[in-house]
């Protein structure tokens, strides 16, 4: 029985280590960075695309392998009756190594497209990290406004009561308080849809609590000329490319090769021809004779395919820099919105709210000019929210389009 205890004891203890591993820990809230190299780590995504790597090279093993002999055995009524040969082909003309060439190449694409997915997680991460930032902000607006409009409908209730307004008003305190709960459940489904998305990026399962860090800020500003440049340097599509080229190169280089004719030289014993010889051996050289074709098609084809990557290069640069150039414009704008927001328009707004809360409470205006006035304070804090959103979308777009991390 002790050997069996021990055994479940050490399952339970690796079934809960393996949990607390997949699961983050509830005091440890998540900053943006730390959510970056968790999807590094561990984003289902990342982890296909590094499988690919493994791939190429097994392809490029399989290049190494040189071409096995071929062994004969003949036997005939005639003499001599009997031949065992052997043949061992010889590849010229380099092939083996240009062989060897195109599956280097071809690890190094691989890596060129690991490097490409990553930005494009990291900018999945960074738009679904602020999804969540923004959706628990708008809970907690929503939070807010169903308090205030609690009070209102108790304050409204108790003049009534008093007999200081009709019971028009109180009903109307009634509806906006149902409005506000109304609202907030349908935000409660926009934060847990949130926390699902950024929790599968970043490979925990989907209904872990994953407390955020960072709050909503102006973000970075980044200058067309420092945007075009780093894109032009460390642009993970362009430098896939590039990848492709060298791959392409080889592979003409290989293709060039194959023009070479092969040789197979052979080496034949040959026995039963007494009384003659009991034992002979005759050598041969096979040579392919290129009649047909001299693999001319074959290079026009992998030359054909350079040019059109050549080509692909040049349109993919210039359609980085349109997208870069505009990112950068749509980043900046949003960013001064977002802080006009910030640093002027809300503060106005919240002291506006406060303000005809208490003018409510103290019966110096009616309910209608009050709601009006939490409805406007609403809709501009919403908007505020709305102009977060739009910037984190423009600098994850941005730092897709640049095809980096931005600085």
């Amino acid at each position: 029985m002790i050997p069996a205890l021990r055994a479940m004891l050490a399952i339970a203890l690796c079934a809960a280590t393996a949990a607390s591993a997949q699961t983050p820990a509830a005091t440890a809230p998540l900053t943006l960075e730390a959510g970056m190299e968790r999807a590094l780590a561990a984003n289902p995504t990342i982890a296909a695309a590094r499988l690919r790597r493994s791939i190429s090279l097994a392809e490029l093993a399989v290049a190494r392998e040189r071409l096995n002999p071929e062994a004969r055995v003949e036997l005939e009524r005639e003499a001599p009756k009997q031949a065992y040969g052997i043949a061992v082909p010889l590849e010229l003309g380099g092939k083996r190594a240009r062989r060897i060439a195109v599956g280097e190449a071809a690890v190094n694409t691989s890596e060129a497209e690991l490097t490409q997915i990553v930005v494009e997680v990291r900018a999945a991460v960074r738009k679904a990290y602020f999804d969540r930032v923004i959706a628990e902000s708008r809970m907690m607006l929503l939070d807010d406004l169903q308090g205030i409009a609690t009070r209102v409908r108790d304050a409204a209730q108790q003049r009534f009561n008093a007999g200081g307004v009709p019971r028009l008003e109180v009903v109307q305190a009634e509806l906006a308080l149902a409005e506000a709960e109304n609202q907030r459940g349908a935000a409660q489904g926009s934060v847990t849809a949130a926390r699902a998305t950024l929790n599968a990026l970043l490979g925990f399962p989907l209904d872990a609590p994953t407390p955020l860090a960072d709050a909503l800020d102006g973000g970075i500003e980044v200058t067309s000329d420092t945007a075009i440049a780093r894109a032009r340097s460390a642009s993970a599509e362009i430098a896939l490319l590039d990848r492709r080229l060298e791959e392409q190169r080889a592979r003409i280089a290989l293709a060039r090769s194959l023009q070479v004719p092969d040789v197979m030289p052979e080496a034949t014993i040959t026995r039963g021809n007494e009384p003659e010889f009991s034992t002979g051996w005759r050598a041969a050289v096979a040579v392919a004779v290129p009649i047909f074709t001299r693999h001319r098609a074959g290079v026009q084809l992998e030359e054909a395919t350079l040019a059109q990557l050549n080509a692909e290069r040049d349109a993919t640069l210039a359609r980085i820099m349109g997208e870069v150039t505009a990112a950068v414009a749509v980043a900046g704008a949003q960013r001064q919105q977002f802080l006009r927001y910030r640093d002027q328009i809300i503060p106005q707004a919240l002291e506006v709210e406060r303000m005809a809360e208490d003018s409510y409470k103290l019966g110096q205006t009616g309910i209608t000019a009050f709601l009006q006035a939490v409805q406007a304070s609403r809709d501009v804090r919403l908007r505020s929210l709305q102009s977060a959103a739009d910037l984190q979308a423009a600098l994850s777009d941005l730092e897709r389009a640049v095809g980096t991390s931005l600085p």
